[in-house]
């Protein structure tokens, strides 16, 4: 069996590893653009202020130790340009040389992750503004700052956004964030975004609201940043606005959704015989909205890259999908989401309500320190949880892995109160906060 596998990464060499571990004999070809086999992105905004040494650290497996150890024919700069299902062959040209290429496949694997979104700006190309997906990206960064560099901006407030601003502020720069709406994090409701605002302001971070970049300015080197509503002088941008699938390649055979990702099922298989997905190229069923979505993150790129493995080497795994769970650091705050806003469960004509406290995350009497603000978005009639967003200073992870879970198994805000939840004062109350909160819909 030959298999194909387009990406080198997180979903990529999960499922190449899957099939490296099945009884049958292999015959697996990987196509990697870049250079760099098996990373952790979500690690390397702390390379800027050193929490992480080295963008290398967060390479998990080399490409030698794929092609030595693992017997997988592991290629670099091969980008591919088109599939072709009715004769099972991959074209494509190498990055370094120009030299096209060619491979017949009996089974394909697409997992071609996303790109950042690169918008149509007069100035993009100036010396000083960059994007961070890659290695090569956070080294040109850090290669950057060793210029004199006092004002960063930040284009976009999300997460990434976000997670670079907390790291260029520790390192001493002065940040500045445009965002385009009227909130930070827009995943989350407003009146919770309001808590990442106050603590942007309290750490010196400048947040402009309502803002539209229009281009960036200078005679080689960027030197301001102008808006639809003012110029800021800058020494470095950081451009983070979303990402796109890396589906340009395949063509009108493969059904695609509507922020063109390619449809997978349970099994990660496209609606093209033979030809699978998996990864930030493709979608995700979500079970609370019932419906398929496009959530790209490095937890569900390994889930269905690994299942995605088990099925190409003739398993039958099931990927049973996700709740929209993800969770950030920012400065002294942990913020955590899962399941839906109030304004997804708007936008899904859902009958719903919702609950918010501030409470502490542990015993009141062994520490003030700390508050956690929970809400809780529920259904109406039945209890049903539809989600929850957890903002605070500590122990925001094991709350919104605990509502996680609940979701996953469709369970009511009466079930939360039922949950035997551990307790001693160091760690939490006799009542945990989101039973507190589950109290308040009875």
């Amino acid at each position: 069996m030959k298999y194909v596998i387009i990406g080198g990464d997180a979903a990529g060499m999960s499922a190449a590893m899957q099939i490296v571990r099945s009884k049958d004999h292999h015959d697996i070809t990987v196509l990697e653009k870049g250079e760099i086999y098996s990373y952790g992105q979500c690690g390397l905004p702390y390379t800027i202020s050193g929490i992480v040494d080295e963008p290398e650290d967060v390479i998990a497996r080399s490409v030698e130790t794929f092609r030595n150890k693992y017997h997988i024919d592991a290629k670099i700069n091969h980008e591919v340009t088109k599939v072709d299902p009715s004769t099972k062959t991959v074209y494509g040209k190498r990055t370094n040389t120009g030299e096209s290429f060619m491979y017949h496949y009996d089974k394909l694997l697409i997992a071609s992750g996303a790109s950042p979104v690169t918008p149509d700006w007069e100035g993009i190309d100036l010396e000083g503004v960059f994007q961070i997906n890659t290695i090569p990206d956070t080294n040109d960064i850090l290669s950057y700052l060793n210029k004199n560099i006092k004002n960063v901006t930040i284009v976009g407030g999300g997460f990434i956004g976000l997670e670079m601003a907390e790291n260029f502020n520790d390192i001493g720069k002065n940040v500045t964030i445009i965002q385009r709406g009227n909130q930070l994090m827009t995943p989350f409701d407003r009146d919770m975004a309001e808590l990442i605002y106050e603590e942007a302001k309290k750490q010196g971070i400048k947040v402009k609201f309502n803002e539209s970049v229009q281009r960036f300015s200078g005679k080689k080197v960027v030197e301001k940043v102008i808006t639809n509503q003012a110029e800021y002088e800058t020494d470095l941008v950081l451009i983070s606005v979303g990402v796109n699938p890396n589906t340009k390649f395949v063509g009108e055979e493969f059904e695609i959704g509507e922020k063109n990702e390619l449809i997978v099922n349970d099994y990660m298989q496209t609606n093209v015989p033979d030809v699978y997905a998996a990864g930030d190229c493709a979608s995700q069923y979500h079970r609370i909205k019932q419906q398929n979505d496009y959530v790209p993150l490095g937890t569900h790129a390994n889930k269905q890259g690994m299942i995605a493995g088990q099925n190409l080497a003739g398993d039958s795994a099931k990927f049973h999908g996700i709740v929209g769970t993800s969770i950030l650091k920012f400065h002294n705050l942990e913020i955590g989401r899962t399941g839906l806003s109030e304004k997804e469960a708007k936008k899904l004509s859902m009958d719903f309500d919702s609950v918010k406290i501030t409470t502490r995350p542990v015993a009141s009497y062994y520490s003030n320190q700390e508050e956690l603000t929970v809400k809780i978005v529920y259904e109406k009639p039945t209890k049903r949880l539809l989600g929850g967003q957890i903002i605070g200073n500590k122990g925001v992870d094991k709350r919104i892995d605990v509502l996680a879970t609940a979701l996953y198994h469709h369970m009511t805000t009466v079930h939360l109160l039922d949950l035997d939840l551990s307790y001693a004062p160091p760690f939490n109350g006799v009542w945990d906060p989101i039973q507190q909160a589950a109290k308040r819909t009875l």
